[in-house]
């Protein structure tokens, strides 16, 4: 694995925890951070739900396709080298 890809994984990874232990700590529905949905950086297997002909979440077939997303805390995926913000319109939610 060359050091970008590393260090993308290793971004991702952190993000991914972030994002949990923030939703974690969150006492009601209303303390959770808004996200939204990051293609293009999910590796395969790890998606979030269905795009690209399927309908569910951990069967994308391939590296940082740009249909296949994972949610973030908003604002989060902008800052990721190659992430692409999808919103409602592009892809359906399942």
């Amino acid at each position: 694995m060359t050091t970008n890809k590393q260090l993308m994984a290793a971004t991702i990874m952190a993000l991914g925890m972030a994002a949990a232990s923030t939703t974690l700590l969150a006492a009601d529905d209303e303390a959770k951070p808004e996200t939204e949905k990051c293609g293009g950086i999910v590796k395969a297997g790890m998606n979030d739900c269905g795009a690209n002909g399927h309908a569910c979440a951990g069967q994308a077939k391939v590296d940082n396709a740009p249909g296949e997303w994972i949610k973030l805390p908003k604002g989060t995926c902008e800052k990721i080298a190659g992430g692409t913000v999808i919103d409602g319109e592009d892809m359906k939610m399942n």
